[in-house]
């Protein structure tokens, strides 16, 4: 009984503290846009510098008014106190926005209450403009470790009835409440700001400042400063008071720290909700409410994860149907108590926090239901392990690159990436990566798991290449070159690529970099020898194979080295001799036409802005109108807009795309073909009108978005909303699946007399180079929602989709004239990903079938008004 009624007690003791210090009621200010978000957690702490990279390549998705970062899993030593300190006391951080304010603000709410065990102000640049770009001083911080007075601690459980409760977590609720009398005094009820508590967690903490993310990074000296989590934010709040730091991302609950992108259409909701537990928002922001209902179901409520997460984005449609009845029925209970309360809009948050109670650092990214807003998910194991969550992929391979420089450890390449399906049964939408400290500091374990806590893991018995060292299994071995030179005589990349990728599971790292090694040195024989040796490295970089006790990660890392080191011993662009020609961001200016429409432009993009009049993009488009026409981008570091901007009929180019490609790669193309060696990110081929698009990965969101046409195959998955909108004749091929929506408000027309389609395979490559059918071909609702025109034709031989998941949709026969539509694209497909169209397409359990008994169509549903006019002509 006494647990029941604590969640109360609680609630009565801030109407005190309400009464004590009257919260503010204000509304939020207009809004303001998109963020970027990103986060890492790894089983050993490191530098602030390495959430300074992936910071840096989101720089485009901020514009200096707001930014900031987190720390969780501190070391002791960069804070020169002892472990037990850092354990167990709270470090509490007060931003002063006024320097004079400290003194007034520690006789208020920190000498009376709190026990200092160390207290100093943070170290920073002696001069805020030695950060390029910092255009406001940033504020002062002032770091105490504190405890609350024991006498403190017993007055406050006993005039606020909380004996029933563990003394640690009234002590939490005790600094909680201090925090919020601190910023109403010296902030929220100010015309002029003095100060306020930037966070006040066990072994975490949060920094912001009104400029970037890294800029936060490089004031307050972080490089070196370590942690075993760390989170970021660019841009600014989409409400609240943006020309503060108070203002900016990340906010903290209790041991938490929280930052989102995205917007909330129900703020009034939520606030109001909220004011049920007095509990009141102070800086007026929805990235603020979140938290703080994170913490109220949290500290209050004392939720286990999984139902604080099915609070904020709740199981809908289908996927409620799909859920195990027990569950349904807890879920039915907190969707019927909650339901006002969950963020209503585009967000999607990512959350650092200590869970000192069960002794876990954790990071953890949620998206909403309707998954409006991009992330990306990846795990790297071995000797380390580290999860990352992110909006853009481009931002994690940031970071594995900028750790993997400093520690041979880490792979430039994670060992896998996904996205998350908001509101669903198969992942809940959420993935939590933990470090369990409760055996000690150091290197720590690391477990991923999804909201219903299934663990996601890479494929056991593999090992990590290490740059520097020798990975020989033995001395007495064949050369690996034997048999690629003559293949490279011969001019034959597909021979290479199969001596190769048969030989990988028995080789050794070092066999594979041989090998490597010897067709970077045959590329500088001859064009001839170059062309083979790229096609044949390019192949291995694309297509899926066994890799043996060899992580794919690293071997891909080793491939992708040995491409580079060719592209870049190309002679430069104002060099004589030769069809590949080589630019960069230094000697752009020396651009000129090609010697031979046959040419090859090889840009090093790494020195490229990522948009703009500089970017790379530009390049290619000035390149065109000298007579370019075959390009090869490497090293993208999240650069957009590649292949747009070229015009109409542009049949005859083609461009290959190596690296961390952006944004709104291929859109609004006609004509040309690009290639894009990897996975791609988010917006690509929207309005795109003709060409050929090929991505050897996985693709983002609102992927063809308006498209008009184009012949597209995608290897992996596309993730949420492909296809809205699109028109005329598409004609897409998707392997995977994808999240949600696929195809929605489709007007292409009749596939059989010259409109577009979808071909849905839902199939996946295992961890053997397998094809294996995903179960089920599509998880999500609304496919073909809304549709006018076109068709899907969906790979389901076992019948798993269903009519509701179709909206507007309805299952019509697959004939042979579908049949005879779709099968050049899929013998197409088959020649570039390996997807055999009778051993991976056609056979189910081991059984050769007919197309008939494996595809299925779906087509837009008639209108009622359209059969009738129908039946009158």
């Amino acid at each position: 009984m006494i647990r029941d009624i604590l969640p109360e007690k609680i609630s009565r003791s801030r109407g005190k503290l309400n009464q004590q210090y009257p919260p503010t009621i204000g509304k939020k200010s207009a809004e303001e846009g998109g963020c970027g978000v990103t986060g890492f957690i790894c089983s050993i702490p490191v530098g602030g510098k390495h959430i300074f990279e992936p910071s840096v390549q989101m720089h485009n998705r901020g514009n200096g008014k707001g930014g900031g970062i987190a720390a969780v899993g501190l070391c002791a030593e960069d804070l020169e106190v002892a472990q037990q300190t850092l354990d167990e006391d709270y470090l509490l951080q007060v931003a002063l926005l006024d320097p004079e304010a400290q003194a007034a603000v520690e006789e208020k709410f920190i000498t009376p209450y709190l026990d200092v065990h160390k207290s100093e102000k943070i170290e920073t640049l002696s001069d805020y403009r030695e950060v390029d770009g910092l255009e406001s001083q940033p504020p002062d911080i002032c770091r105490y470790f504190v405890r609350v007075k024991k006498s403190v601690l017993d007055d406050f459980i006993s005039k606020n009835g909380l004996e029933g409760m563990d003394r640690l977590q009234a002590e939490d609720e005790f600094i909680h409440q201090n925090s919020f009398g601190l910023n109403q005094t010296f902030y929220a009820s100010l015309g002029e700001k003095k100060a306020f508590v930037l966070s006040h967690g066990r072994n975490m903490m949060i920094l912001k400042i009104v400029g970037y993310a890294e800029q936060a990074v490089r004031y307050y000296k972080l490089d070196d400063f370590r942690a075993h989590g760390w989170i970021a934010h660019q841009r600014y709040p989409t409400k609240g008071r943006v020309w503060h730091p108070g203002g900016a991302h990340p906010f903290c609950g209790m041991d938490e720290a929280l930052v989102h992108n995205g917007d909330f259409a129900n703020y009034h909701s939520v606030s109001e909700y909220l004011k049920q537990s007095n509990i009141y928002p102070q800086f007026l922001t929805d990235t603020e409410v979140s938290v703080l209902l994170f913490d109220l179901w949290n500290r209050t409520y004392r939720y286990p994860l999984e139902y604080i997460i099915e609070a904020l984005a709740p199981t809908t449609e289908n996927d409620f149907d799909q859920l195990p009845p027990e569950k349904q029925k807890i879920y039915r209970h907190i969707q019927a108590t909650h339901i006002h309360a969950s963020p209503d809009g585009p967000w999607f948050f990512i959350i650092a926090r200590n869970n000192p109670y069960e002794k876990k650092f954790q990071l953890m990214g949620i998206t909403d239901t309707a998954m409006l807003r991009p992330q990306v998910f990846a795990l790297q194991e071995g000797e380390l392990q580290i999860g990352l969550v992110c909006s853009e992929k481009q931002a994690i391979d940031a970071t594995l690159h900028s750790l993997a420089a400093e520690d041979n450890r880490f792979c430039p390449i994670a060992d896998k990436y996904w996205n998350a399906r908001g509101g669903s049964h198969t992942d809940g939408g959420a993935f939590i990566f933990s470090l369990d400290y409760a055996n000690g500091n150091g290197s720590l374990p690391l477990t991923c798991t999804d909201k219903f806590g299934r663990v996601i893991k890479t494929p056991a018995g593999q090992t990590h290449y290490k740059i520097g060292q020798s990975h020989a299994s033995s001395t007495n071995k064949p050369d690996p070159s034997d048999g690629i030179a003559t293949k490279i005589t011969r001019a034959d990349g597909r021979g290479i690529y199969d001596y190769i990728s048969q030989n990988i599971p028995n080789w050794d790292y070092d066999d594979i970099v041989a090998a490597c090694s010897f067709m970077a040195d045959s590329a500088s024989e001859s064009d001839a020898a170059k062309a083979t040796a790229i096609e044949a490295l390019t192949l291995l970089y694309d297509l899926r194979y066994p890799t043996g006790d060899k992580k794919r990660s690293s071997v891909l890392h080793i491939i992708q080295n040995t491409l580079y080191e060719i592209f870049l011993a190309s002679p430069a662009i104002a060099e004589s001799g030769g069809r590949y020609k080589l630019i960069d961001w230094e000697s752009r200016p020396k651009l000129q036409k090609p010697a031979s429409p046959d040419d090859v432009l090889i840009i090093n993009t790494s020195g490229f802005p990522p948009e703009g009049d500089d970017c790379d993009s530009r390049l290619i488009c000035e390149a065109h109108k000298l007579g370019w026409r075959n390009f090869i981008p490497f090293a993208y570091r999240g650069q957009r807009f590649t292949g747009c901007g070229l015009g109409p009929e542009t049949s005859d180019v083609r461009i290959d795309v190596y690296g961390s490609s952006g944004d709104y790669l291929a859109s609004g193309i006609d004509g040309l073909e690009l290639r894009v060696h990897g996975n791609a990110q988010d917006q690509l081929g929207q309005i795109m009108k003709s060409g050929k698009l090929v991505v050897f990965g996985d693709t983002g969101q609102t992927f063809m978005y308006g498209a008009k046409g184009g012949n597209v195959f995608i290897m992996g998955n596309a993730a949420g909303r492909p296809l809205i909108n699109a028109v005329g004749r598409p004609r897409v091929v998707i392997n995977g699946t994808c999240l949600d929506y696929l195809a929605e408000s489709f007007m292409a027309g009749d596939p059989l007399d010259g409109g577009g389609f979808v071909v849905l395979n839902g199939v996946a490559f295992d961890d053997a180079a397998k094809v294996r059918e995903l179960d089920p071909p599509y998880p999500g609702s609304n496919l073909f929602s809304l549709a006018s025109g076109g068709a899907i034709y969906v790979r389901d031989p076992y019948q798993k989709l269903t009519e509701d998941q179709l909206n507007g949709g309805e299952f019509t026969e697959f004939t042979r004239a579908d049949w005879k539509l779709i099968l050049p694209y899929l013998e197409e497909n088959e020649r570039l990903f390996g997807i055999s169209i009778e051993r991976d397409l056609l056979t189910v359990g081991g059984v050769l079938k007919t197309a008939y008994e494996v595809y299925r169509r779906v087509s837009p549903v008639k209108l009622q008004i359209l059969t009738e006019m129908d039946s009158e002509e």
